[in-house]
C-alpha cells in the first residue's frame, strides 16, 4: 500500500510539473505570436485585412524601395556614361506603367487573387503555372533577402568604415527580426512602420525635388549630354555595343518590378471591394515608383555623384545636396537613410506576404506538401512564412549580403513570371472575346512583348555574371514541383479506388438497431477520422475484429481544418464534417454499438484533438484513441514527408496527457 500510494503521488507530481510546462509554453506563445484569433468571429475580415494606403506600405513598399538600390545598380552599371542613365530611367518608367497597367487588368478578372501562378494555371496550362510558382517563390526569397541587404547598406552608410565588417551579421540579424514580426500577422507588421513610410516619401521627395529645382537651368545641359553621350558612345562600341550597355544597366534595376506582382498576389488580404482596392493600391505604386526611379536618376546627373566606399549612391547623393544645410543637413541625411532602412524593412514584408500565399496556392494544387497551406492561431501560413525567412538567411549567406549579385540573381525570375502571366492573360482575351476585348489585349500584348524582350536579354547578359544560380535554383524547385504533384497523383488513385471498394453495407457486425445510451463507465473506442471514407471504415472493421466485444461505445472525432484556402468559412467547414461524423454514427447504431460524434474547428489538428480528449477523459474514463496509418505500396521519402505526419503528432500530445493511442496499419492497395 505504502508503494502504491508513493507511486501515485509521483504520479500526481508528474502530471502537475507536465500542466506547469504547457501554462509556460502558451505564455510564451502568445507573446511572441500574440493571442489566437477566433476563426467564427464576423469581423475577422475586417481586422486582418488593409485598406488601400496600408496595402500601399505592405505590399507598394516592395517597389518604391528599388529606388534606394535599382537606380543606384543602373548607374554604376554604365561604367562611366553616365547620361545614358535617362534612357535608363525613361525604360523603366515605361515598363511600370506597361506591367502595372497589365496587371490591373488581371486585378478586374481576379478579384480573389490571381498573380502570375494563378493566371498561368488558368489560362495556360497547370505545369506553366506551376513554373510561375516556382520562380516567383524565388522572387519573394530575394526580395527578403535584398531588401534586407540594401536598408543594412544604407545604415552602414552613416558609420565609419571599420564597421563594414559587421554588414552580413546585421543583415542576417535583420532577417530574423522580421521573421519573428511576421509570425504575429499581418496587420501588426504594418501599422507601426506607417510614419516610417511616410517620412521616407516625405524626405526623398524633399531631395529630388530640391535637387530639380535648385538647378533648373542645368536640365537643358542634361539633355544636351546625354544626346552627345549617345552619339559617342555607339561611335565608340557600335549601336549592338550601346543597346547592350542601356539594357545591361537597365537588368540590374529589373526587381524593381516585383511588387507589382505582391499586389495581385496578396489581394486576398485587400479590403473590400477587393478590386477598387487592388487597383488604387496599383495607381499609388505605379506613380510614386516612377517619380522615385526617375527623380533619384536626374538627381544624380544634377550632382555629378560618382561612387564612395563604404556608402550607398543615395548616401552620397545626400551628403552632398544636403552640405550647405548646416546641421540641419547632417540630421536630415541621417533621418533619410533611417527611414530607406525602415522601408526595405517593409518591402521585404512583401516577401512574408506574397511567398506563403503561393506556396499555400500550390500546396492546395499538390505542387507542394499540404502542410504548406495550415495557418497559426494568428491566421498566417506560418509553415511558409518560415520556410521564407529561412531560405532568405542561407541566400543572405551565399549571397555574403552583397546588393550588386542579390541584383544579378533578382533579374531573371521576376521576368519568367511575367511573361507566363501577361501570355495567359493574351490567350484569354482572344478566346473569350468578351466586350472590350481588343483594348484589353492590347495592353497584355505589349505588356507580353516588352517582358519577353527583356528575358531573353537578361538570360543572355546576365547568364555568367550569376543569371544561371538563379535558373538552377528556380528550375530544382521545379523538380522538386513535379515528383511530388506526380506522387500525390499516385496516391489519390490508390485510394480513390480503396475508398470505392469498401462500402459500408459490407461492414460486418450485430444488425439490431437500438437507442441506447452511451455507457459512460465502459471502454470506448474514439476513432479520429478525416471524412467518411474507405480509411476510416477499415478502422472500424479493424477493432470489431481484433478487439470483439470490448468496445461498444463508439466515439467519432474529426477537426475541420482552417487552412488559407476557408480561413473565412470556419462555419461551413464545421456543418460539412457534421455530416460526415452523422454517417459514421449512423452505420454503427445500425449494427447495435452506442456512437456519437465530436467535432472541432481549428488550425492544427493534433491542438484541437488535444483539447477534445482532455474533456473526453472526464466523460468516458476508458476511453482508447485509434487512428488509422496509410500504408502504400513502396514506402519512400515522399511517402513519410507527405502522408501520416499528423496523425503521429496527435499520438505525442496524448501520450503526454497519459491517453492510451493505438495507430492501425491501413493497407489501401491490393497484393501482399
Amino acid at each position: 500500500m505504502p508503494n502504491l500510494l508513493l507511486f501515485l503521488e509521483r504520479s500526481q507530481i508528474q502530471k502537475a510539473n507536465k500542466m506547469v510546462i504547457q501554462s509556460l509554453y502558451q505564455k510564451i506563445k502568445t507573446f511572441v505570436f500574440g493571442k489566437a484569433i477566433n476563426p467564427f468571429d464576423r469581423n475577422l475580415l475586417n481586422k486582418l485585412s488593409l485598406v488601400a494606403f496600408f496595402a500601399w506600405v505592405g505590399l507598394g513598399a516592395d517597389a518604391l524601395s528599388s529606388s534606394t538600390y535599382g537606380p543606384e545598380q543602373a548607374f554604376l552599371a554604365l561604367h562611366g556614361h553616365v547620361y545614358l542613365g535617362i534612357f535608363v530611367a525613361i525604360a523603366s518608367a515605361i515598363t511600370i506603367c506597361v506591367i502595372s497597367a497589365s496587371y490591373s487588368q488581371i486585378i478586374e478578372l481576379f478579384p480573389g487573387g490571381g498573380g502570375g501562378y494563378i493566371v498561368a494555371s488558368r489560362f495556360l496550362s497547370p505545369s506553366a503555372g506551376m513554373v510561375a510558382g516556382s520562380a516567383l517563390i524565388v522572387d519573394y526569397i530575394l526580395t527578403i533577402t535584398i531588401s534586407i541587404a540594401a536598408g543594412v547598406a544604407a545604415i552602414f552608410s552613416l558609420l565609419a568604415p571599420e564597421w563594414q565588417s559587421y554588414r552580413l551579421m546585421a543583415a542576417i540579424f535583420g532577417v530574423i527580426i522580421l521573421l519573428f514580426l511576421n509570425l504575429r500577422g499581418v496587420k501588426e507588421s504594418v501599422m507601426p512602420l506607417v510614419p516610417i513610410f511616410l517620412t521616407f516619401l516625405l524626405t526623398h521627395a524633399t531631395i529630388i525635388l530640391y535637387a530639380i529645382f535648385a538647378n533648373t537651368a542645368e536640365i537643358p545641359a542634361i539633355v544636351t549630354s546625354s544626346t552627345k553621350d549617345l552619339a559617342v558612345t555607339s561611335a565608340e562600341i557600335g549601336v549592338l555595343g550601346l543597346i547592350i550597355l542601356i539594357l545591361h544597366a537597365y537588368s540590374m534595376g529589373a526587381g524593381t518590378y516585383t511588387g507589382i506582382e505582391a499586389v495581385t498576389d496578396s489581394i486576398t488580404i485587400l479590403r473590400k471591394p477587393r478590386i477598387k482596392t487592388g487597383k488604387k493600391t496599383m495607381l499609388y505604386m505605379a506613380l510614386s515608383l516612377t517619380f522615385m526611379a526617375v527623380g533619384l536618376m536626374v538627381a544624380y546627373l544634377l550632382y555629378h555623384i560618382l561612387p564612395v566606399e563604404g556608402k550607398t549612391l543615395n548616401a552620397v547623393l545626400f551628403e552632398k545636396v544636403a552640405s550647405g544645410w548646416g546641421s540641419l543637413g547632417y540630421w536630415f541625411v541621417f533621418v533619410t537613410l533611417i527611414s530607406e532602412a525602415a522601408l526595405l524593412a517593409i518591402a521585404a514584408q512583401a516577401g512574408f506576404f506574397g511567398g506563403p500565399r503561393i506556396i499555400a496556392n500550390m500546396a492546395h494544387d499538390q505542387w507542394l506538401p499540404n502542410r504548406f497551406t495550415h495557418l497559426s492561431d494568428r491566421f498566417i501560413a506560418k509553415n511558409g512564412v518560415v520556410i521564407m525567412g529561412i531560405a532568405a538567411i542561407l541566400m543572405m549567406m551565399l549571397a555574403r549580403g552583397s546588393v550588386k549579385f542579390l541584383v544579378v540573381l533578382y533579374s531573371i525570375n521576376v521576368f519568367i513570371t511575367f511573361v507566363l502571366s501577361q501570355s495567359g492573360m493574351v490567350r484569354h482575351w482572344w478566346t473569350s472575346k468578351v466586350n472590350g476585348w481588343k483594348k484589353k489585349i492590347i495592353i497584355n500584348g505589349i505588356g507580353l512583348l516588352l517582358c519577353t524582350f527583356i528575358l531573353f536579354s537578361l538570360v543572355i547578359l546576365k547568364f555568367y555574371e550569376g543569371g544561371w544560380i538563379t535558373l538552377l535554383i528556380t528550375g530544382a524547385l521545379v523538380t522538386i514541383a513535379i515528383l511530388i504533384k506526380r506522387h500525390y497523383e499516385f496516391t489519390n488513385g490508390i485510394i480513390k479506388r480503396f475508398n470505392s471498394s469498401i462500402r459500408g453495407e459490407d461492414f460486418g457486425g450485430i444488425i439490431q438497431p437500438e437507442k441506447a445510451l452511451m455507457n459512460h463507465g465502459g471502454k470506448t473506442a474514439a476513432i479520429v477520422v478525416k471524412g467518411f471514407s474507405g480509411v476510416g471504415i477499415q478502422i472500424i472493421r479493424e477493432i470489431t475484429s481484433t478487439f470483439s466485444g470490448i468496445y461498444k461505445n463508439f466515439v467519432f472525432v474529426e477537426v475541420g481544418m482552417i487552412d488559407t484556402e476557408n480561413f473565412l468559412e470556419a462555419k461551413r467547414v464545421e456543418e460539412s464534417i457534421k455530416k460526415d461524423l452523422e454517417k459514421y454514427v449512423l452505420l454503427m447504431k445500425q449494427r447495435g454499438y452506442q456512437a456519437q460524434g465530436v467535432c472541432s474547428v481549428g488550425i492544427d489538428v493534433a491542438d484541437e484533438i488535444y483539447k477534445i480528449a482532455i474533456k473526453m477523459n472526464a466523460q468516458f474514463p476508458n476511453t482508447t484513441f485509434f487512428g488509422g496509418q496509410v500504408i502504400f505500396p513502396h514506402e519512400t521519402l515522399l511517402t513519410r514527408l507527405l502522408h501520416n505526419y499528423t496523425l503521429f503528432s496527435v499520438q505525442r500530445r496524448l501520450y503526454n496527457l497519459g491517453v492510451t493511442v493505438v495507430i492501425l496499419p491501413v493497407k489501401v492497395y491490393s497484393g501482399v
